[in-house]
């Protein structure tokens, strides 16, 4: 991936990150026969109380040049409280997007979305959610605290809170030590650990994350995946994840959104059977490998909207 230097974006009120790289249920579909039916469930976690993350038939179309290019057509999906979600599909299918509605950096053209039970500008003004780019977006003239504290700072947080929670935020990512290095001085997995301390600095209840581990080696990423998902057993958080591995997406997951290419749709969610316990070569189980090949069935199912 080309570094580019992160640029501000919307002024002070994307929580988590005040910069960001330039570089950008309900209901399972016969995709040959147009029809669509109650979606097929996996048995999964009992950990939700509450949704945290719920769209109606919400559908977004963008104007471009040569015309309007619809990105998300009428997505039913409810995201509970302490869930990990994966969003799968191909380029262009609409996953990041759909974040970034979440987010409140689009707007959709129909349908309804709520975040915490508000619109996504309201949770987005209560700092509901921390935002993990694909770049980690640090920048390079700010020490790694500093770039940690840089939500904390701007939110107002007293000097002495800011050190506390940078301090705690910086051991659950394993970069105790790290304070004072700059991001050139750091790894690209090390980078990305201190932009999921940045995100995780004023204790959102949710995390986004668009394709944080893409550009990094399969052994950086396995490590990664490991400590995010005893990051995510440790602090309960609801985290929406954007990914193209279909590995990755199951060994994190409690629930696998599959999408479609343009325009986006969900062809399949797919509820997580395996233990919120996994180590690393879960990957080689039975269970593991047939929710495997469901993902890939649905990622198959979904090219057929343009057959």
């Amino acid at each position: 991936m080309r570094h580019v230097h992160p640029i501000v974006h919307r002024g002070t009120d994307l929580p988590g990150i005040s910069g960001r790289s330039v570089q950008p249920e309900h209901w399972h579909t016969d995709c040959k026969a147009g029809m669509r039916f109650a979606p097929r469930r996996m048995e999964g976690s009992n950990r939700l109380s509450e949704q945290v993350v719920s769209a109606r038939s919400l559908s977004l179309t963008f104007d471009a040049s040569d015309g309007p290019v619809q990105a998300l057509s009428n997505v039913d999906l409810d995201i509970g409280k302490g869930e990990f979600v994966s969003f799968i599909g191909p380029s262009g299918c609409g996953k990041t997007t759909f974040l970034r509605v979440v987010a409140d950096l689009e707007q959709p053209t129909s349908g309804s979305i709520s975040v915490n039970g508000m619109t996504p500008e309201q949770a987005r003004r209560q700092r509901a959610y921390g935002y993990v780019f694909q770049a980690a977006a640090l920048y390079p003239w700010r020490t790694i605290e500093k770039n940690v504290a840089l939500p904390l700072e701007i939110m107002g947080y007293s000097r002495a809170e800011r050190a506390e929670r940078v301090r705690r935020t910086l051991a659950l990512v394993n970069l105790a030590g790290f304070e004072r290095k700059y991001p050139w001085q750091l790894s690209g997995g090390m980078q990305q650990r201190a932009s999921i301390a940045r995100a995780l600095a004023f204790d959102a209840d949710i995390l986004l994350m668009d394709e944080p581990f893409g550009a990094l080696d399969e052994i950086v990423r396995d490590h990664l995946n490991e400590q995010l998902l005893d990051l995510w057993r440790r602090t309960n958080k609801t985290i929406c994840f954007v990914t193209h591995s279909i590995p990755e997406a199951v060994y994190l997951s409690t629930k696998i959104v599959v999408m479609s290419p343009r325009p986006g749709r969900v062809t399949d969610i797919i509820q997580s059977t395996l233990p919120t316990e996994r180590p690393l070569d879960i990957r080689e189980t039975p269970e593991f490998l047939a929710i495997a090949h469901r993902v890939r069935e649905g990622l198959r199912a979904g090219h057929s909207y343009e057959e």
